[in-house]
C-alpha cells in the first residue's frame, strides 16, 4: 500500500530538503504528492478518496466531506484522507475543524509540508501570526521552495511591528 509509510518517500524527502533549485524541489514534490495519493489497499478507501476529490474539485463540499469521512473511517491511518478533509473544512471556512484534521495528518505524517503550509494559512486567517510563522518555518525545513511559505519574512516583519 502506498501512503505516508511508502519506502520511496525518505529518499524523496532528502532530495526535497536539499534542493538548491526550484526544479529539483518540484520533481521531489510531485513524486511525494503522487505517492501520498496512491492507495492500493481496501478498494473502498480508494473509491471514497476518488469520490471526495471529484466532489472537492466541483466545490460540492458536503459530498467531499462524506467521501473523506468514509476514507478516514475505513483507514484511520491514511494521512491523506485527513489532509483532504482538512482542506475542505478550510475551503468551507470551518477553521477549527480544519486544524483538528491537520493535526491528525501531521501525527501520521510529520513531513506533510502541505498540511504545515495549510496550517500556516489557517493561522493567518485567524490573525495568529506567531503560530503561522512557526507552521511556515516547519514547512520550509521540509520543502525550501514551498510557495505558500515564501511570505515568511513579511510575516516576521508584521509580527515584529505588532509587538512594538
Amino acid at each position: 500500500m502506498a501512503d505516508q509509510n511508502d519506502p520511496r518517500l525518505p529518499a524523496l524527502f532528502t532530495v526535497l530538503s536539499k534542493a538548491e533549485r526550484p526544479d529539483q524541489a518540484w520533481y521531489a514534490e510531485t513524486r511525494i504528492w503522487a505517492i501520498w495519493h496512491e492507495y492500493n489497499g481496501d478498494k473502498r478507501v480508494a473509491r471514497a478518496m476518488r469520490d471526495g476529490l471529484a466532489a472537492m474539485s466541483a466545490q460540492r463540499f458536503a459530498e467531499a466531506i462524506d467521501g473523506f469521512d468514509e476514507a478516514s473511517r475505513l483507514d484511520p491511518n491514511f494521512a491523506e484522507a485527513w489532509n483532504k478533509r482538512a482542506t475542505v473544512f478550510y475551503l468551507m471556512g470551518d477553521l477549527e475543524r480544519s486544524i483538528v484534521d491537520v493535526r491528525r495528518t501531521l501525527a501520521l505524517e510529520p513531513r506533510h509540508f502541505g498540511a504545515l503550509s495549510g496550517l500556516g494559512l489557517i493561522y493567518l486567517q485567524m490573525n495568529r501570526l506567531e503560530d503561522a510563522i512557526k507552521a511556515f518555518e516547519a514547512a520550509l525545513k521540509i520543502h525550501p521552495f514551498l510557495p505558500a511559505a515564501s511570505q515568511i519574512e513579511a510575516l516576521r516583519d508584521r509580527a515584529r511591528g505588532e509587538k512594538t
